[in-house]
């Protein structure tokens, strides 16, 4: 039978294992956690946080006044408190808990979620080395630094930072690298991706650099896609001011790398990327139009 009341410090000691003592341990080390459920789910929000009713918690991106003593709210509900963790209003969490997660960004770390194998041979291919842990399908790849949270950027691939949770499923194994603007250009170009149906403030006409846009194009694709997303990492970390400007010197560089090319390069479709970017930090787009044009005109000096 489950204990009716949480594990005191002493029976933890002798069961290491139990997802209430996980917690504690990786809460004690300063890791912001919350249980879930079977299905890898936060527990549901109790009646009075129903439907977000309380109006959420102050530290949720739009701040409310919940102070519900329970972990509701998902992420939002992740401390380090012991206290709190060992709370009655948690423990019936933690007598059905089935794992442990942690909230990302609190301890300023981005989780990569790779999904499958395809997804970590991309990986491989495009992303630095760093921490890795082994999931059930795939593996999370960990980076120092956070950004917004974003799923499903390219297929079997999730980013989880700000505003989500992670499921801890151990330390992992590597040295933890700086977060790259590869990861980073991965959110921007999945923000700027209008959803079908949806009133988007990017441009809904999106061209696709490939041979197909390109066929006098004597770089590799591989070399092309880098630069790009290297491009749109450095306008995401624009959202306050100079978004343009940085969209007019991507532009420019992105010209310049296809100057020796007999052409034609498709530099049109990877303006859109860059004009799509500034959109999305909140470049008006005649004016990220404009930028990019001027930085695409080989006679712009």
């Amino acid at each position: 039978m489950p204990p009716t009341t949480p594990p005191t410090r002493d029976q933890l000691r002798t069961h290491p294992t139990t997802p209430l003592a996980v917690a504690l341990t990786l809460a004690s080390r300063g890791v912001p956690v919350l249980p879930l459920r079977v299905g890898k789910a936060p527990f549901n929000n109790c009646p009075p946080c129903a439907k977000n009713a309380c109006g959420g918690r102050p530290n949720m991106k739009q701040a409310g006044p919940c102070t519900c003593p329970r972990p509701c709210h998902a992420w939002a509900a992740a401390t380090t408190n012991p206290k709190t963790l060992t709370s009655a209003a948690w423990a019936s969490a933690w007598r059905q808990a089935a794992a442990v997660a942690y909230h990302p960004a609190g301890i300023r770390l981005t989780v990569v979620d790779l999904d499958h194998a395809d997804a970590i041979t991309w990986a491989h291919m495009h992303l630095p080395p760093t921490r890795t842990v082994p999931t059930t399908r795939g593996q999370h790849w960990i980076y120092v630094g956070t950004m917004p949270s974003a799923h499903g950027v390219r297929p079997g691939v999730d980013i989880k930072s700000r505003m989500a949770y992670a499921r801890w499923l151990g330390p992992g194994t590597g040295r933890m690298a700086p977060l790259p603007g590869a990861v980073r250009a991965l959110a921007v170009r999945k923000e700027a991706t209008p959803r079908r149906g949806a009133v988007a403030s990017s441009p809904t006409t999106r061209a696709v650099w490939d041979r197909t846009v390109a066929s006098g194009c004597r770089h590799t694709e591989r070399y092309v896609h880098t630069g790009l997303q290297r491009g749109l990492a450095l306008i995401s970390e624009h959202p306050e001011t100079g978004a343009g400007t940085q969209a007019f010197a991507v532009a420019r560089f992105l010209a310049r790398q296809h100057t020796q090319c007999p052409g034609p390069c498709g530099l049109n479709a990877l303006a859109e990327e860059v004009v799509a970017a500034a959109v999305t930090v909140g470049v008006p787009e005649p004016y990220a139009r404009r930028a990019v044009t001027n930085g695409l005109n080989p006679t712009t000096t």
